[in-house]
């Protein structure tokens, strides 16, 4: 099983060109949705939400936001990585809420975490709290990549967008949310030259530090 991880690693690329008449199951989009639901997050707070758009005249408009790049036009879905445009007190209450509920924890054992998370995060500008959530987004598209590989899934990811005209087009700002981070996701298109191409990567002994 290891060395089927390297193999499906080597095969991932950022796909440059999707097939567009190549459409993903509903079982792998189940597969991707509980993967990122799964994703690891600070404190466990989950401070994301995932837009999954398979509509094709949606896609075409995503065009001319991410820099002309037709990944998004062309890929059989696409997933936009959304932060929460506010974390309030009330959000982490929600979340103390469901571990008590889901773990059967009483609430006197959590309260004390939960008032320390409160304060903590009532201290903190809005900017740092953003660039905290936007590190959470990154952690659930690595986790994303990586599963795609395992299911043979082409991914391109892109931070070359206009998140504001994202957050327009989908009507983020209504549900209190940013776009962060976008994933075409479908299956490459056999013209794609780029799939062939030789990884490029530093040697193992130059990246990793044993002590």
């Amino acid at each position: 099983m290891t060395s089927n991880i390297i193999e499906r690693l080597q095969w991932r690329y950022a796909c440059k060109k999707f097939d567009p008449s190549k459409i993903l199951s509903e079982e792998k989009l189940n597969i991707l949705k509980e993967s990122f639901n799964l994703t690891a997050t600070s404190y466990g707070l989950q401070p994301l939400k995932m837009i999954v758009i398979g509509n094709t005249e949606i896609k075409k408009k995503l065009v001319p936001l991410t820099m002309q790049q037709k990944q998004v036009q062309d890929a059989s879905h696409v997933l936009v990585f959304c932060i929460e445009t506010k974390l309030t007190a009330k959000y982490i209450e929600n979340y103390f809420d469901r571990v008590e509920e889901i773990r059967n924890t009483p609430r006197a054992i959590l309260q004390p975490f939960e008032t320390f998370l409160v304060d903590d995060f009532s201290e903190k500008s809005s900017a740092s709290i953003d660039a905290w959530m936007e590190k959470q987004a990154y952690l659930a598209m690595g986790n994303i990549l990586t599963v795609c590989a395992l299911e043979g899934i082409d991914a391109c990811p892109i931070e070359g967008f206009e998140p504001e005209g994202y957050d327009s087009l989908l009507g983020l700002n209504a549900l209190g949310l940013k776009s962060v981070l976008v994933l075409p996701i479908g299956y490459r298109s056999d013209d794609d030259m780029f799939a062939n191409f030789k990884k490029v990567r530093r040697g193992i002994d130059e990246v990793i530090i044993n002590l």
